[in-house]
């Protein structure tokens, strides 16, 4: 019966992409030659020579949607994910019709209305396809079109598995119980679940209970059992979802894929690859720029008021690890005495520290030291938004003693950040610092990043730690 029903949603959301095509291409012809928004200079072509095209375009986008296994379930997988694959594959159908479209010679086709469409047939069909996913959603968090599953492993990762499942209802996955290998456990309940069986009862229970996705989330010391399991699951109809037991080792975007045909389970990665980088570059440069120039008269004063109140240099240059532990010089306004640490060595600045100069207290105070660090920005050795960068010495010290502390180096160092908005900055908790650092990593993304420069200017300019 689910089989069933999955094969006509499959043919249903087939029929409606193709007719928003078919509408894509009409309204793209449309917005071309009859809105006035673009200029017609070449003459407008027949409608007629644009429905000549339509019957390829339709069966090259059957073809392709297909091929990219656009009509697979995705009761779990993130809206993101679904419009990345729509795109690709409108743009590898779009590149296919324009070459078709140089074989009909007494045709000449618009450029612009193959971009309008390509544009047209992405947005169409992922706004058909969330409208489709949030009826589906609605309903079944109202017990309708529900898939049943039966989870293997009733240890900690199980329980938490069930409990992601109860949480996302919107799914439609209800879990109808766990399999244990202790005996004892058999018929409790756990977090409201029963549990049916040992693992040696698998074919029993699936036999009995009407069962249709089968998770398989065994504890570490039970991975002996998995082979048997498995080779039984081979031979039966429902879904099998292995869920490793890596949740104690997975840090910062920990994530799985496939390459190539291969299951790889990422523990730890940095989010800034591809556009993501790009657009972080972008962003940085630009903001960089513009406070290097809007602000230069305010920095050409703060020059002038230290080479007055204070022998020595303007400038303090600090060597601090960043990236991937790459080591950088950092640009400061000068706020101490030269030579502050001759005999003290490297120590944290301190409330009423004697080595700061009186104009040094107040370029800490409003932030204004740190100016010149967006050069450091523009020479691509720091970012605009990041965890804070700390000198060497101290990093050899706190890797030891703080757990997941070079994480914070899987990104490039921030003249701003989650920690500082947020009150931990200068001489307070490093693990709240640690926390705020790796929440910022796997939270990252370009809103955030602005949000964090608008905090910053709303109330981290001054901070009462900042010695």
């Amino acid at each position: 019966m689910l089989k069933k029903y999955s094969e006509f949603f499959k043919s249903l959301f087939f029929i409606v992409d193709l007719a928003l095509i078919s509408i894509a291409w009409s309204l793209a012809y449309f917005l071309r030659f009859h809105t006035g928004l673009i200029p017609v200079t070449k003459g407008m072509s027949s409608f007629r020579a644009y429905l000549v095209l339509l019957p390829a375009i339709l069966i090259v986008w059957g073809i392709v949607f297909k091929a990219f296994n656009l009509y697979r379930p995705r009761r779990i997988s993130s809206h993101l994910s679904e419009v990345w694959d729509l795109t690709k594959a409108c743009s590898l159908a779009t590149l296919v019709v324009v070459a078709l479209s140089f074989f009909l010679r007494q045709f000449e086709y618009s450029r612009l209305i193959f971009i309008l469409f390509w544009g047209l047939s992405i947005v169409l069909v992922t706004l058909s396809r969330w409208s489709f996913r949030e009826l589906f959603r609605f309903l079944r968090r109202r017990g309708y079109n529900l898939h049943y599953a039966l989870i293997v492993g009733a240890g900690e990762l199980g329980q938490e598995l069930a409990a992601k499942l109860h949480q996302h209802r919107e799914l439609g996955i209800k879990v109808i119980g766990y399999l244990t290998r202790k005996h004892e456990k058999v018929g409790q309940e756990l977090r409201g679940i029963r549990v049916l069986g040992t693992y040696e009862e698998l074919p029993t229970v699936l036999s009995t209970f009407s069962v249709d996705q089968v998770f398989v989330a065994l504890p570490h010391d039970a991975y002996a059992e998995a082979p048997d399991i498995l080779r039984f699951l081979q031979d039966q109809t429902v879904d099998v979802r292995i869920v490793p037991d890596l949740l104690q080792f997975m840090t910062i975007r920990g994530q799985a894929e496939l390459f190539d045909g291969l299951p790889v389970v990422t523990l730890q990665a940095t989010p800034l690859y591809g556009w993501n980088q790009v657009l972080k570059r972008f962003t940085d440069i630009f903001f960089s720029l513009a406070i290097l120039i809007l602000l230069s008269p305010v920095m050409l004063v703060v020059s002038i008021l230290i080479k007055l109140t204070s022998p020595g240099p303007i400038f303090y240059r600090q060597t601090r690890m960043g990236y991937d532990g790459r080591v950088f010089e950092m640009l400061k306004f000068r706020t101490m005495r030269v030579n502050a640490e001759e005999g003290t060595g490297a120590v944290w600045a301190r409330a009423d520290d004697p080595r700061r100069t009186p104009l040094g207290t107040i370029l800490r105070r409003t932030s204004l030291d740190e100016l010149p660090q967006f050069w450091n920005v523009l020479k691509g050795e720091m970012s605009i938004v990041g965890p804070r960068p700390e000198r060497p010495e101290f990093v050899e010290k706190f890797r030891d003693t703080i757990p997941k502390y070079m994480l914070r180096h899987k990104i490039k160092a921030g003249i701003t950040g989650w920690a500082q908005v947020n009150g931990w900055r200068g001489n307070t908790s490093l693990d709240q610092r640690i926390r705020c650092d790796l929440e910022y990593i796997e939270k990252w993304s370009l809103w955030f990043d602005l949000k964090i420069m608008w905090f910053t200017i709303w109330k981290g300019l001054i901070s009462k730690n900042a010695y």
